[in-house]
């Protein structure tokens, strides 16, 4: 027997009226709402009410709400030594500042005519990431890095006419999920193994791998694992030379030390704008880029808004707007060669502010200072019984840890860490299980040496508790 909800009219849900309701249903020839549903198979439909709780009020469901979050902690209760894809930065106050203002404060690239000056600010932030990646050309940015490399590869399978890319086996499992799930099932992938201890690409492995169908040889630098990828030019030449675009993805904030990889044969480059001003938040806080050279063939096949900037009628004067506005799917709709919608147009301004606020010399300072206290760090935790620092290579940021030597897991170490008040590196035994019990921490320019020092005592201190249990 069917099980019918009792008809109710609920405040916030529209066209919940039932005369209304009725209306509509004529409107467009059906009897009933639930024969709007008739396509889907009966085997996934649920037959009984859902088991909710009694329902709240508004007061009741704020106090529900309050409770659940005072469950949290943030990294400003903690030492956080958690990275990633999510990393904690200093933000300057002008950053908040000016993306808060209300002609910005929105997702939205936006249109002539509400532009209050937002369109120059995405042209010069555009300007700025261009010329820190050393590249002619910036997108308004994706939602993520994971959907900025994925549009990446669909880029070069259209500019290629080829339909397989190989990745990396250090990429992060919760990208390689999206880029998965964005790519398929027009193209399919790879992973090219790494060199352990190096950490960087086996490019036997590559050779052995790219091939007459391959559009694009993708890999990171840094490493999701933290090292830096020493071979950038080998690798480039590698995807060259079978006729393949080399992707290369970057963290931004190494670009002060690091040589942007346009100078090591990258023909797109992606990345995460997070450092760059942006908070860590729960299910925010991430914009993705990417960069191209100032030709045709690239510009083209960019699905997301470019803005550029051009004389006026007035002598003198400029304007800002959109760059091949009908390559998008704005002006070919369900035609176009990638959807785009909203962006985080709101990011790539708040980005702009901190590269304009730090300028080169800030980012060179930036770098080497997160290089001293990473190295410094794992210097620290390398010198503990049974730990080691496991992928050789020199890294930037995050650093694998490995706890292999010390007789517990993973888990058992960063459940006393918590208890000390320190948020260990993210657990990489399950992602990476031919590591072993390893750990990825993260370290930048807001950990002050003392926290450094705490950690290494507070790792110590857990390893010293297994041994005593044993002992008796």
């Amino acid at each position: 027997m069917e099980t019918r909800r009792k008809a109710s009219v609920h405040p916030y849900i529209p066209n919940m009226i039932p005369e209304v309701q009725r209306q509509m249903l004529d409107e467009i020839g059906v009897e009933r709402i639930e024969d709007l549903y008739d396509i889907i198979p009966d085997a996934i439909k649920m037959d009984r009410l859902m088991d909710m709780p009694p329902a709240l009020s508004e007061f009741e469901l704020k106090r529900e709400i309050d409770k659940l979050l005072q469950k949290n902690k943030s990294a400003n209760e903690t030492i956080n030594f958690l990275g990633a894809g999510c990393w904690q930065h200093f933000i300057p106050a002008v950053c908040d500042e000016i993306n808060q203002r209300s002609e910005f404060v929105t997702a939205y690239a936006g249109e002539p005519y509400e532009d209050k000056g937002r369109f120059q600010s995405l042209f010069e932030y555009q300007s700025l990431v261009a010329e820190l990646v050393d590249m002619d050309v910036v997108n308004v940015p994706t939602f993520d890095w994971a959907q900025a490399a994925s549009t990446s590869l669909r880029m070069a399978s259209r500019i290629t006419g080829r339909t397989e890319v190989l990745l990396p086996a250090t990429i992060d499992r919760d990208k390689l999920m999206i880029i998965a799930n964005y790519i398929t099932p027009q193209l399919s992938y790879q992973l090219v193994d790494f060199n352990d201890p190096s950490g960087e690409l086996d490019l036997e492995d590559l050779k052995s791998k790219v091939n007459a169908n391959t559009a694009a040889v993708y890999f990171e630098n840094p490493t999701f694992l933290g090292t830096i990828e020493s071979q950038g030019q080998q690798i480039a030449d590698i995807a060259h030379a079978a006729g393949a675009l080399c992707v290369v993805g970057v963290d931004p904030s190494s670009l002060g030390v690091l040589k942007p990889p346009s100078q090591y044969g990258a023909d797109i480059i992606c990345g995460d704008l997070q450092p760059l001003g942006m908070h860590m938040n729960y299910g925010g806080g991430q914009a993705g880029f990417i960069a191209t050279r100032d030709e045709e063939k690239f510009v083209m096949e960019y699905p997301s808004r470019l803005f550029g900037i051009a004389p006026t009628i007035v002598e003198g004067e400029y304007g800002f707007g959109d760059v091949a506005y009908d390559r998008t799917s704005f002006a070919h709709r369900e035609t176009g060669k990638e959807s785009v919608g909203t962006q985080t147009a709101l990011w790539g301004i708040t980005a702009g502010v901190y590269l304009a606020l730090l300028g080169p010399y800030g980012m060179q300072e930036l770098g080497q200072t997160i290089m001293q206290k990473s190295q410094y760090a794992a210097e620290l935790l390398a010198a503990i019984d049974g730990v080691e620092i496991r992928l050789q290579s020199t890294f930037f940021k995050e650093f694998v840890v490995d706890f292999n030597g010390t007789g517990k897991t993973v888990r058992e170490i960063h459940r006393q860490l918590l208890a000390d008040g320190i948020q260990g590196g993210k657990d990489l035994s399950e992602d990476f299980p031919e590591l072993g019990q390893c750990a990825l921490y993260c370290v930048t320019e807001v950990h002050a040496k003392e926290e450094l020092e705490t950690l290494a005592a507070a790792i110590q201190r857990a390893c010293v508790v297994k041994e005593e249990v044993e002992s008796v």
